[in-house]
């Protein structure tokens, strides 16, 4: 089925996750994109992104604004990215991404979950070197030549772009995330974006038993339950449902 139907599965999977948690992770991530940057969203690009991102899952708007104010003072507060990776039942590997101010309790957390299940974390690059880190984006256009086009004329190669019944779905480095978008605006200023994610893709995918399927299952639910855990990647084909 290809790349999109797999982001659009982890896309699905995301948004099942209870609302606090949702919020939660973005006043984070907006947190920290201020922090890095200015906490103006007109004069930082990344924090413009995530604000627009945030507000099209229906965050409110007083979370983002008070994630940006905190990030004009001083609290003391130091968020910052880790990611674990870790092997699963049968042929399964698992990368999970959290955005933390407390290394040591997240570590130990996302440790717990895998002992649980008898499975294990791995040292860095030990599951990765298996992945593709991607930025995706997708829309529905009647205009996908000139999108590409304009790609092209940009600059940009995309690693991917794909067009399935009138949708368009374009794959490139994540360092071109934004560009790719202010093109993409360019020939389409109403663009409703079905996708937009940047994350960690596996190259190849396994088949599990029913068995180790739920043992993953079970692994997985305990991941995402972690309160400092905002993505998890798999290798693994799940079922349609």
């Amino acid at each position: 089925m290809g790349r999109a139907y797999e982001v659009r599965k982890a896309s699905i999977q995301k948004t099942g996750a209870a609302k606090a948690k949702l919020y939660t992770n973005y006043a984070k991530e907006i947190y920290l994109a201020a922090k890095k940057g200015t906490p103006d969203v007109e004069s930082n690009v990344s924090l413009k992104r995530l604000v627009e991102k945030a507000k099209k899952e229906q965050v409110p708007s007083d979370i983002i604004n008070r994630a940006i104010l905190k990030a004009k003072g001083n609290t003391g507060e130091n968020y910052e990215v880790v990611t674990y990776e870790g092997f699963g039942p049968g042929a399964s590997t698992l990368i999970i991404r959290t955005l933390t101010d407390n290394v040591n309790r997240t570590v130990g957390m996302v440790r717990a979950a895998f002992n649980k299940v008898h499975k294990s974390l791995g040292v860095n690059n030990s599951v990765s070197y298996n992945y593709d880190y991607l930025a995706i984006v997708s829309f529905k256009t009647d205009k996908e030549e000139d999108i590409f086009n304009a790609l092209l004329e940009a600059g940009i190669e995309p690693v991917e772009f794909e067009v399935n019944d009138g949708e368009v779905l374009i794959s490139v480095n994540p360092s071109l995330h934004n560009k790719v978008k202010d093109v993409v605006e360019s020939v389409l200023p109403d663009v409703v974006y079905e996708l937009d994610e940047e994350g960690m893709y596996a190259k190849d995918k396994v088949t599990l038993s029913d068995e180790d399927m739920e043992t993953f299952h079970k692994l997985y639910h305990m991941l995402d339950e972690i309160d400092d855990v905002t993505d998890i990647y798999h290798n693994v084909i799940l079922e349609e449902r």
